[in-house]
């Protein structure tokens, strides 16, 4: 399975102090932007997807709804709530095998710093690594078995902008 996580785009500032409005913050407009073109990017280099599997937070289904709407990919569009900042990486990872193992490319759009532990997990087996994981970033993972903990190769990782240079 190759799996390719996407790290949501530029949003609203979160509310202060957190009134439990963060699942309602949506893209700005420059974020939405970028975002267009990052996801020109991705159909530039020829990338489609099984799966588009996003966090139900406005932030991360408007970013995954972008790429969607660009890649015409609009009905695999899904939601998982374990894709949520607080959601459990084993019981997603768990969920992601049993209801999609047969897939063979998924995307993945959330949040940080789950992103970066999901990543870390799959490819080192613990959630320790330092991974730079900025707003609208791409990173590929591949595993021939999907299961929590050491079973991924990182393939790579695009930053924003180099994915709108692609464009």
């Amino acid at each position: 399975m190759e799996l390719y996580i996407l790290r949501h785009a530029i949003a609203e500032a979160a509310p202060n102090p957190p009134s439990g409005g963060d699942s309602r913050r949506r893209l700005t407009a420059e974020g939405a932007e970028k975002m267009r073109r990052a996801a020109k990017g991705i159909k530039a280099l020829e990338l489609s997807f099984d799966l588009i599997l996003s966090s139900p937070y406005l932030r991360a289904k408007e970013t995954a709804e972008i790429v969607a709407d660009v890649l015409h990919a609009a009905r695999r569009l899904e939601t998982s709530s374990l894709l949520q900042p607080d959601g459990s990486l084993k019981e997603f990872i768990e969920e992601l095998k049993k209801k999609h193992g047969e897939k063979k490319s998924v995307l993945l759009v959330g949040h940080e710093p789950g992103l970066s532990r999901l990543i870390s997990v799959l490819t080192s087996g613990g959630a320790q690594t330092s991974i730079e994981f900025k707003k609208g970033a791409l990173c590929k993972l591949n595993t021939e078995t999907l299961e929590y903990g050491r079973c991924a190769t990182l393939e790579w990782l695009l930053t924003n902008r180099q994915l709108r240079r692609l464009a």
